[in-house]
């Protein structure tokens, strides 16, 4: 079926694309699930005709109105050695944020606990590094042994992981491992001049040959173009598989980090960029992420419509703000939203 078709479901699944099995890459001698032009054209879409095919998409595959709630603690903040263009943490800029060391397992675990109680079912630990340096890696394998004994997801955020890693933590029960890959693979060193492109792809491949979800996204309103946009949603469409979770940020722009002033994205624009998450991934949680709380109410509202599925809840995410527990119930109330039920699940083999 045409990939822009906006009949309705039914007849046949409406992810089907180019006669290729979803999890089908160039790279297993199928032409890619979806090309850029093709992407590029839903972008295009008039933004009704987007939205309406991308929430086709979304209630073939994912329950109607549910969000999954996630926490995201930082346990160890500040003094990264790379130069990310849109990160505090970094030891090189002046942001105001405090080099942190690694926090105690039972910090962690009690910050897990909090979560739980305020409905969260994933709990994620991320960590300013560039690379975790394996005496640290043995305290964050503590950290998610603990928090998978309190009957939660748990996913982690660490850097480029060492070959051996990644089966290290798999043996500890984590279910996924961050690590997005930003931006378009022809934009990556606009932004970051300190590793390259191909460093992430060599983590993900770790991650995915010891057994363990993937979450990866990117993030946009960096100055990039739609192109560039579309290109990372490609990227990220046909991976093989595509990441079982999809974060995608706007950027926070932070004062001392080199893309502080950059102009700001349409929002009307980052809810295009979640319907062609959606309906490209369709099977993936599209997460909201940093730089939802800039949003406001009625522009998360219409990503909601568009397919995302998942959010970061609580008063911190990292080292910027985000919409508290409070007002994240009262808008899911008013949406008649509500949290998707824990289900810890099992890493694919």
């Amino acid at each position: 079926m045409d990939t822009l078709s906006t009949s309705t479901p039914g007849s046949q699944s409406l992810d089907t694309h180019n006669g290729c099995a979803a999890n089908k890459t160039d790279s297993a001698g199928c032409a890619p699930r979806w090309t850029v032009p093709e992407i590029e054209s839903l972008f295009a879409l008039p933004f009704n005709d987007l939205l309406f095919r991308a929430q086709q998409v979304h209630r073939e595959h994912q329950p109607a109105n549910a969000v999954q709630l996630s926490t995201l603690l930082s346990i160890k903040t500040g003094g990264c050695s790379e130069d990310c263009g849109y990160c505090p943490q970094a030891a090189r800029y002046h942001t105001g944020v405090e080099n942190q060391p690694l926090m105690e397992v039972e910090d962690v675990v009690a910050a897990a606990k909090q979560a739980r109680e305020h409905g969260a079912t994933r709990f994620c630990m991320g960590a300013a590094w560039r690379s975790p340096k394996q005496r640290d890696l043995d305290k964050v394998v503590a950290m998610v042994k603990a928090v998978r004994g309190l009957g939660m997801e748990t996913c982690a955020t660490l850097g480029m992981l060492k070959p051996g890693q990644a089966g290290q933590l798999r043996e500890a029960g984590l279910d996924y491992y961050n690590h997005n890959i930003d931006t378009a693979e022809d934009n990556y060193a606009n932004i970051i001049s300190t590793r390259d492109y191909a460093d992430r792809i060599d983590t993900l491949e770790q991650v995915r040959d010891a057994g363990m979800h993937v979450c990866c996204g990117g993030i946009v309103g960096m100055g990039e173009t739609r192109t560039a946009r579309a290109k990372l949603i490609a990227q990220l469409a046909n991976m093989s598989p595509y990441p079982e979770s999809v974060p995608i940020n706007n950027l926070v722009q932070v004062p001392g980090t080199p893309l502080d002033g950059t102009d700001k994205l349409d929002p009307l624009e980052f809810v295009r960029t979640i319907a062609c998450a959606r309906i490209t991934m369709p099977k993936a949680m599209v997460r909201l992420s940093a730089g939802r709380q800039e949003l406001g109410d009625a522009v998360q509202a219409l990503c909601f419509m568009a397919g995302a599925n998942s959010i970061f809840y609580g008063e911190k995410l990292l080292t910027t703000g985000n919409p508290d527990v409070e007002n994240d119930r009262a808008l899911f109330a008013r949406l008649g939203l509500k949290p998707l039920d824990p289900s810890p699940g099992e890493p694919a083999a």
